[in-house]
């Protein structure tokens, strides 16, 4: 269900307060063009979820909603909760039949946008997403991301009236309508552009017609490619087809325009058995998939299809033609199984042309991206940094917490193999000093700094975020190193480095942290960062933490919680055989490295170390894997600085309290390398073993 209007974006809402009634809101809708008028649209179920609020601007500048003064900016983090239900994989292709062919019931006039009812009310002071849709036209295209995408934008999207004709020099005139009203309303905001296929095209048409304006386009297999697309030899075929043949046209396209299997897929568990998702996938594809093509005829009829086979070419012309002149934000989401368009190709030429452009590739994944099983698009625009309710992204006010379906995700599909074969053991240190099972001993109220032993690669951080989220509820705050946050890959897949990020890394600046622990975050420090991370042959369990100690000088000045902990298990799961230096010694192998790494003072973090921890090159260590063994966590006794001001000036008690945390985490370290020989399921084999005979999912260990 959908509320309609047009490019004006004008919302009237009408509420009932009786929870016994549908809430309902009247739209108001305004003809683009020079016959403009007003008229009436049919009532929209609102399904419970609370209609747009509208914004005014008062004549001081300052923004009001309903008369009333905002509030200064707020944290997302405190209006969306961990684990919230995005709704990603709750809808299907089905739905999106079913939506559209609702839409062109009363289908008529000309092209004018609705707001999806499912989308709900998104966050204070939540930027507007213009969803531009591909050849359908129906603006149905974003049915599987209705409810994340409306809990961080105003979604609004265009319809195309199956029977409309209107050039694309004029749809560029009913976005820039939107475009200039969202400007004059909302000066400060960025203004999102999802352009999926021809709506790519119409986005870089937009966007270069426009370059004063704050916009961030996210262009899905953009179209702007037709030219190669290997529908070109179809298209006389196409128009050869009589009006009674034409209903085997979809049946042959569908192949072409999305993986079908992928189409399918979307919505079923993937921690169902095997042999069920096959079932679940066989029924889909036979009793619903096939029938539900015949359904393209009614979306796209014979007439329909040609107008917009031509409107797609000039479209793609058009945008070619005015590329240079986009200087919008840009993230190219590219498929690699495209057999429409070539769109990693194109891709690529983009991420060239364009000045400020990220791709992210989907390699198993069909023109029809959105609406085939993969990564929901709020995860992706989270992941790659785009989210931003300002003209700059916020890393603190700005972050989305994660949901219960990227949890499920990334456990499951990027984590899965490290959680099984690690089977991590937690222990934490109460105030009186005892030592028990779990994270008892981690204060759960914030703010809080945990400082310690950055193992080989960061392997630690997975099962380390995810026992603070299950048995804490907390998601702690990471500190990442800045190459992370560049973009130099133009054939890039959505990986670990922008998983991390979904789960709130961050860049170390000291900005940052003086944020995170002012709003009383969880925040985790490595103080021998890349250097300890990426250590040499012979220096596990060594730390390289540098002579200052302004971490605890920022922990008193907001009274955190200092708590240190230590890590091991990186050498019962690897050896390390290669290391920087050795792979320096390599004449390829040197090349590529100088050329990745680049100047090495373009990632330079602590200005003023010197020795070891200033040596920080970065590099992929040469591993053999062992048999796994088993990472063990120790966090120990809390280091209070609530009450102690003397600590943010005087540095000679501040770095007592600083080697005072060093000595913890080492002792930490001594503590698990001795006690992991007392537990009987150290190996894997035998925690393989147990898991046969035993039903508990928990392996015991030692006693602490």
């Amino acid at each position: 269900m959908a509320t309609c209007c047009s490019s004006s974006l004008l919302v009237l809402p009408n509420f009932r307060s009786n929870s016994n009634q549908k809430s309902s809101f009247k739209v108001r809708a305004q003809i683009s063009g020079d016959n403009k008028k007003t008229t009436p649209i049919e009532h929209a179920n609102n399904n419970g979820s609370v209609p747009v609020t509208k914004t005014v601007q008062n004549q001081k500048g300052s923004n009001k909603e309903n008369g009333k003064l905002k509030s200064q900016k707020k944290f997302v983090s405190d209006e969306i909760e961990l684990l919230w239900d995005d709704g990603y994989g709750s809808k299907s292709v089905k739905d999106y039949f079913d939506a559209a062919k609702e839409i062109l019931k009363s289908d008529g006039g000309p092209p004018r946008w609705f707001s999806p009812v499912d989308c709900g009310r998104p966050v204070e002071d939540a930027p507007t997403l213009l969803f531009l849709p591909g050849l359908d036209g129906t603006g149905m295209g974003l049915v599987p991301h209705h409810k994340a995408l409306g809990k961080a934008f105003h979604v609004w999207c265009l319809h195309i009236p199956v029977h409309d004709r209107t050039p694309f020099d004029g749809l560029v005139k009913v976005v820039e309508d939107v475009l200039k009203q969202e400007q004059a309303t909302r000066p400060n905001k960025p203004i999102y552009l999802v352009g999926d296929s021809f709506g790519g095209c119409l986005a870089l048409a937009v966007a270069a017609r426009n370059r004063s304006l704050d916009l961030v386009l996210i262009l899905v297999n953009p179209a702007t490619s037709f030219e190669k697309s290997p529908l070109q030899p179809l298209l006389p075929i196409l128009e050869m087809v009589p009006e009674d043949l034409h209903f085997t046209v979809p049946y042959v396209l569908s192949f072409i325009m999305g993986d079908p299997i992928k189409m399918a897929t979307l919505g079923i568990d993937n921690q169902l058995p095997a042999s069920i998702k096959m079932e679940e996938l066989r029924q889909r594809l036979t009793k619903t998939m096939l029938p539900l093509l015949s359904d393209l005829g009614e979306i796209i009829p014979r007439e329909t299809l040609l107008w917009k086979l031509k409107l797609l070419r000039s479209g793609a012309a058009y945008a070619n033609s005015r590329i240079h002149a986009v200087q919008a934000e840009v993230l190219v989401l590219a498929s690699g199984k495209d057999m429409m368009l070539p769109s990693q190709e194109e891709a690529k030429r983009l991420h060239g042309i364009l000045k400020n452009c990220k791709v992210r590739c989907f390699k198993d994944n069909g023109h029809t991206l959105l609406l085939e099983d993969s990564i929901s698009l709020l995860t992706v625009i989270k992941g790659t940094c785009k989210y931003r309710r300002s003209w700059r992204y916020d890393f603190v006010s700005d972050f989305l917490p994660p949901s219960k379906g990227e949890l499920d995700y990334a456990l499951n599909e990027t984590l899965g193999l490290l959680r099984t074969a690690v089977s991590s053991v937690f222990l934490s240190t109460m105030e009186d000093g005892r030592i028990v099972k779990g994270l008892a001993g981690v204060p759960g109220e914030g703010p809080v700094l945990l400082v310690g032993y950055h193992m080989l690669m960061g392997l630690e951080l997975g099962p380390m975020s995810e026992a603070f989220i299950k048995e804490k509820n907390i998601l702690f705050r990471g500190m990442a190193h800045p190459i992370l946050y560049t973009e130099m890959d133009s054939e890039k897949n959505f990986d670990y480095a922008d998983w991390i990020k979904v789960f709130g890394a961050y860049p170390v600046t000291a900005t940052n942290l003086f944020k995170l622990l002012s709003s009383k975050s969880h925040v985790l420090l490595y103080p021998g960062g890349a250097r300890e991370a990426l250590h040499y042959r012979g220096e596990q369990y060594k730390l390289f933490w540098p002579d200052q100690q302004e971490f605890v000088r920022m922990a008193a000045r907001f009274g955190a919680t200092i708590v240190p902990f230590g890590t091991v298990g990186e050498d019962d799961i690897a050896e390390l055989v290669l290391d920087y230096n050795d792979l320096m010694k390599i004449p390829v192998l040197n090349d590529y490295i100088s050329e990745v790494v680049g100047d090495p003072g373009r990632f330079k973090l602590r200005d003023e170390s010197s020795g070891e921890v200033a040596n920080q090159q970065l590099y992929l260590p040469g591993l053999i894997p062992k048999i796994p063994g088993r990472f063990y966590y120790l966090f120990g006794k809390p280091i209070e600085t609530k009450g102690r001001p003397e600590l943010v000036k005087d540095k000679v008690e501040a770095n007592r309290v600083y080697l005072e945390a060093k000595a913890e985490v080492e002792k930490n370290i001594a503590y698990l390398l001795k006690k992991r020989e007392e537990d009987p399921y150290r190996n894997i084999l035998d925690r393989l073993n147990y898991g046969l005979t035993h039903t508990a999912n928990d392996v015991p260990s030692f006693e602490p």
